[in-house]
């Protein structure tokens, strides 16, 4: 029996996509003194949790039931009492869905170090400031050593993805080795930055490789993922022709992209306005650090375009997602007091949907359309989006050069997950080496198999503009009543014993126009005075009248309009 064994425990990325955060657990084995002594909940079959290490730590983004969430962070609830075992956080490249959630969790995960390539750390330190308040440092990796956290050792692999300085994760432990290869493509000539390393990829096959847990999001698409180079191109020719405005929208860390734009935009004399904060956070942050090097005299304003001809303009807008109050919204909103837009403008959506996003991204397009844009996107032409993941091809070569005993897909919905389980037997490995997870699920590998583990019991954490987790199902069901059937309000006056001092008060928004409704109302006042009336009462219990008053409102008013809208009741007593 191994003396070791570790555990991978997604907290999420699975089968969401995004809110990317992963745990790779070291167990040791101990004497039964040792364990029956040690911590509850940090042992397991006789061994003693030693270590763990994280990658990532991002956000995940609400679906439309989910009203006024911001955005999703993974639950570590889990490891609020493993804090003293937490090594370091390790991060692969700065997209939200991998960075976004750490200022919230932070804290609570015992304020561990932190590493990351430099654009990353760029963006890390920058969330810091505006969500938290407050500095962090952030190590920036060398790729040529190799760490050590406890009994894991770790090197950063360069790989391309839509981002710079994005990185695969090996990591060696005493039972064998994982290659953590999340979001990427083999971009041999990417625009900014070097090629994959694929001399330390093939190294760590040589090495061995006990598990690879691949990116699998493009496990779908034949062939090998274009280039980001390719868009480039396309920007210019689209420029060329465009004479109006030209507008492009992409994720705001997808600095590759936008250095594209902007290059284009310089050939052809247009000024570079950015808009949306998280826009102008990013490019700001990149230009810092020399990776977006635009010219002073092609820089312009948002309140510079008024003055400027629309053939002279760029705009690079964050908003692709379609994303509530986002500034591509706000624009087919007509809510920018300095950009309408006309006929001749253009706009090329820059970005695919995430999957669930398609239907709001698809009204954004129409809105755009119906004010006169000419707008393209990726279902009508080619060649304007590159995917930062890796098509079939990209995966299996990934798969030839590791050579792993083992698999897992992350970072995709479960069909991608069962597509990678098809890749992964059309080269000749077993589909029964593949464990395609749910959030939660654990893997135990012991150096000669894997299976199955406990399931980690995890939930959703909503923030909203007020706060973090304070967003339950309750006030998400109170949201969506509001929204669908509207809200009531009954206040009622009375004196000590409970008794109707004046008659109540009703009124309503969004349920039913007030003035047309003086029958319903009137019936409700009744069903409160009824509810009300004097009766003997030992100990008055306020809070249960106005549940009794709620529950046959509610009844009450469904039985009249078929809508069951939602009842506050305010009991003021005198």
């Amino acid at each position: 029996m191994n003396k070791y064994k570790v555990r991978f425990v997604p907290l999420g990325g699975i089968v969401g996509v995004t809110k990317n955060m992963y745990l790779y657990e070291l167990y040791k084995k101990m004497d039964s003194n040792f364990f029956n002594k040690s911590k509850k909940g940090n042992n397991l079959d006789g061994y003693s949790l030693q270590d763990i290490l994280i990658v990532d730590c991002g956000i995940g983004f609400p679906k439309e039931k989910d009203l006024g969430v911001d955005f999703v962070i993974p639950d570590v609830s889990y490891l609020e009492d493993k804090i003293d075992k937490i090594r370091a956080i390790l991060f692969t490249h700065g997209h939200e869905d991998h960075i976004g959630a750490l200022p919230y969790v932070y804290d609570t995960l015992g304020n561990p170090p932190v590493f990351a390539s430099k654009l990353t750390a760029m963006f890390l330190e920058n969330k810091f400031k505006q969500e938290a308040k407050r500095n962090i440092f952030i190590e920036i990796v060398n790729f040529e050593k190799e760490y050590s956290f406890g009994d894991f050792k770790v090197r950063f692999i360069r790989v391309t993805h839509s981002i710079p300085d994005t990185t695969h994760i090996f990591i060696k432990t005493p039972i064998g080795n994982f290659y953590h290869g999340s979001d990427f493509k083999l971009d041999l000539t990417p625009p900014y930055g070097p090629a994959p390393d694929f001399y330390q990829i093939t190294k760590a096959g040589k090495e061995g490789v006990m598990c690879l847990l691949s990116d699998c999001l493009g496990s779908e698409r034949p062939g090998l993922t274009l280039s980001e180079s390719v868009v480039g191109e396309t920007f210019e020719n689209e420029m060329r022709k465009t004479k109006g405005k030209f507008i492009m929208t992409t994720f705001s860390s997808n600095i590759s992209r936008i250095r594209q734009c902007v290059e284009a935009a310089i050939k052809f004399n247009r000024k570079v306005v950015f808009l949306g904060r998280s826009m102008k956070e990013s490019t700001k942050l990149a230009s810092e650090i020399g990776y977006l090097p635009i010219p002073d005299s092609l820089f312009a304003n948002e309140e510079d375009l008024v003055r400027l001809p629309p053939n002279k303009v760029c705009l690079i807008v964050a908003g692709s997602q379609a994303q509530y109050g986002s500034a591509l919204t706000k624009l087919a909103d007509k809510q920018n007091p300095y950009v309408k837009i006309m006929p001749g403008d253009k706009v090329i959506f820059s970005s695919d949907p995430i999957p669930g996003n398609e239907n709001e991204v698809y009204e954004l397009i129409e809105d755009l359309v119906s004010q006169g844009a000419d707008v393209f996107y990726s279902d009508i032409a080619d060649q304007l989006h590159s995917s930062g993941h890796g098509n079939q091809e990209d995966l299996k070569f990934l798969i030839r050069f590791t050579n792993p005993k083992f698999f897992i897909p992350i970072g995709g919905t479960i069909r991608h997950q069962k597509q990678y389980e098809v890749l992964v037997d059309d080269l000749g490995y077993d589909k029964k080496k593949v464990f395609s997870l749910s959030e939660g699920e654990t893997v135990w590998f012991d150096g000669v198999e894997a299976r199955l583990g406990e399931k980690i019991e995890t939930k959703n954490i909503y923030i909203d503009a007020y706060g973090v987790g304070d967003v339950g199902n309750i006030v998400l069901r109170d949201r969506k009543t509001i929204s669908t059937d509207g809200i009531v309000f009954a206040i009622l006056i009375v004196d000590k014993n409970a008794m109707l001092l004046t008659r109540p008060k009703i009124f309503s928004r969004g349920f039913v126009y007030e003035k047309d409704e003086k029958e319903l109302y009137e019936g409700a006042i009744r069903l409160i005075e009824k509810i009300t009336k004097p009766r003997e009462r030992k100990v008055i219990d306020f809070g249960k009248l106005k549940r009794d008053i709620i529950n046959n409102l509610e009844d009450y008013f469904f039985k009249i309009k078929g809508r069951r809208p939602m009842v506050v009741v305010e009991v003021i007593s005198l």
